[in-house]
Protein backbone atom coordinates (compact mmCIF):
# COMPACT_ATOMS: atom_id res chain seq x y z
CA UNK A 1 0.00 0.00 0.00
CA UNK A 2 1.52 3.43 -1.06
CA UNK A 3 1.83 6.17 1.76
CA UNK A 4 0.08 8.58 -0.81
CA UNK A 5 -2.77 6.42 -1.27
CA UNK A 6 -5.16 8.70 0.54
CA UNK A 7 -9.18 7.00 0.13
CA UNK A 8 -6.73 3.68 1.29
CA UNK A 9 -5.73 5.60 4.58
CA UNK A 10 -8.69 7.26 5.29
CA UNK A 11 -10.68 3.07 4.91
CA UNK A 12 -7.64 2.11 7.49
CA UNK A 13 -8.94 1.14 10.89
CA UNK A 14 -6.86 3.42 12.51
CA UNK A 15 -8.86 6.04 10.75
CA UNK A 16 -12.69 4.74 11.57
CA UNK A 17 -15.23 5.85 8.93
CA UNK A 18 -17.00 6.97 12.05
CA UNK A 19 -14.43 10.07 12.39
CA UNK A 20 -13.96 10.08 8.20
CA UNK A 21 -17.36 12.47 7.36
CA UNK A 22 -18.87 10.55 4.70
CA UNK A 23 -18.70 13.32 1.90
CA UNK A 24 -14.85 12.73 2.16
CA UNK A 25 -15.31 9.30 1.46
CA UNK A 26 -17.01 10.21 -1.63
CA UNK A 27 -15.07 9.35 -4.78
CA UNK A 28 -16.30 13.14 -5.90
CA UNK A 29 -16.41 14.94 -2.80
CA UNK A 30 -18.22 18.09 -4.87
CA UNK A 31 -21.16 16.17 -5.00
CA UNK A 32 -24.67 18.01 -3.50
CA UNK A 33 -22.12 21.24 -3.22
CA UNK A 34 -22.27 24.26 -5.64
CA UNK A 35 -19.68 26.05 -7.84
CA UNK A 36 -18.63 29.41 -7.53
CA UNK A 37 -16.58 30.55 -10.25
CA UNK A 38 -14.09 33.98 -8.81
CA UNK A 39 -11.63 35.47 -10.72
CA UNK A 40 -13.24 35.42 -14.61
CA UNK A 41 -12.96 31.60 -14.49
CA UNK A 42 -9.25 31.33 -12.81
CA UNK A 43 -10.59 29.98 -9.30
CA UNK A 44 -13.63 27.81 -8.34
CA UNK A 45 -14.69 27.43 -4.54
CA UNK A 46 -17.41 24.86 -3.91
CA UNK A 47 -20.24 25.56 -1.60
CA UNK A 48 -22.84 23.43 0.24
CA UNK A 49 -25.25 26.31 0.78
CA UNK A 50 -26.27 28.46 -2.35
CA UNK A 51 -27.74 30.83 -0.77
CA UNK A 52 -24.36 32.15 0.54
CA UNK A 53 -23.04 32.66 -2.92
CA UNK A 54 -22.90 36.53 -2.95
CA UNK A 55 -21.57 36.53 0.45
CA UNK A 56 -18.67 34.10 -0.52
CA UNK A 57 -17.94 36.10 -3.58
CA UNK A 58 -17.83 39.47 -1.55
CA UNK A 59 -15.51 37.82 1.42
CA UNK A 60 -13.59 36.09 -1.27
CA UNK A 61 -12.91 39.61 -2.89
CA UNK A 62 -11.89 41.36 0.56
CA UNK A 63 -9.52 39.06 1.08
CA UNK A 64 -7.85 39.20 -2.38
CA UNK A 65 -7.21 43.38 -1.87
CA UNK A 66 -5.31 42.26 1.58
Amino acid sequence: MMKKDVLENRMNLANHQLKVPHAKLLTGSIQNKFPVVLDGGKTILFISDKSKEAETIKRYELRRKR
